[in-house]
């Protein structure tokens, strides 16, 4: 990587960080000047719009998203241990120190949601890529077993989003203390909901047999 290439990525992590605090609309070119004590013009050469530098700073996040939370979880057995680890990475992920304000995809979606344009296209993608992933974790579970066979997922990859996103609001918004123990109940009371099927459904086989 370049001497270029490193003032980029440099000028791109704090712009994360602040826009988790004050907001995608809220990061301007001038705004991240100022911060870094850098000039506006040599920002402006950089990325030549505040709705770029919107743009490159989600994607910058959503790298991040895949290495820290997608790659490690997908490395996990297949099955309810890699819904957890989903789960657990996500959670992990919301709690970063490099994130002071909480997901960045969570604060965009509600920015951006009635905006159209770049950014709210690169949010939508990458929020139904997420979904998917989710929904696609849950079929091996099924596949190896751990889930009912019936089980809608992408019902359940709705409701885990839910979770994570109840969450979010109950530790940041809230400050409750037992966001975190909360969320786990609700995850563990939608994973048994999604096994417990499969074992009536066995249960009801062998009385049938």
């Amino acid at each position: 990587m370049g001497k270029g290439e490193q003032t980029r990525e440099a000028i791109l992590v704090h712009a994360l960080r602040l826009a988790t605090k004050v907001g995608f609309e809220g990061l301007t070119i001038g705004r991240l000047a100022d911060d870094l004590e850098l000039s506006k013009s040599g920002l402006f050469a950089h990325f030549k719009s505040k709705e770029n530098l919107q743009v490159q700073v989600l994607e910058m996040a959503s790298r991040r998203f895949i290495d820290e939370v997608i790659k490690p979880a997908l490395s996990t057995p297949r099955g309810q241990r890699r819904v957890r680890a989903l789960f657990e990475r996500w959670l992990a992920w919301e709690a970063s120190p490099s994130l002071p304000g909480g997901c960045p995809f969570t604060a965009a979606s509600t920015e951006f949601d009635d905006r159209p344009g770049p950014a709210r296209d690169f949010v939508v993608k990458s929020q139904k890529d997420w979904l998917e992933t989710i929904a696609n974790t849950a079929r091996t579970a099924i596949q190896e077993g751990d889930f009912d066979p019936d089980l809608d997922c992408e019902q359940f990859a709705h409701d885990l989003q839910g979770i994570m996103l109840a969450y979010g609001h109950a530790s940041r918004l809230l400050k409750d203390p037992k966001a975190r123990a909360r969320a786990e109940r609700a995850f563990d009371t939608r994973v048994q909901s999604a096994r417990g099927a499969t074992r009536t459904t066995s249960h009801t086989g062998a009385r049938r047999r």
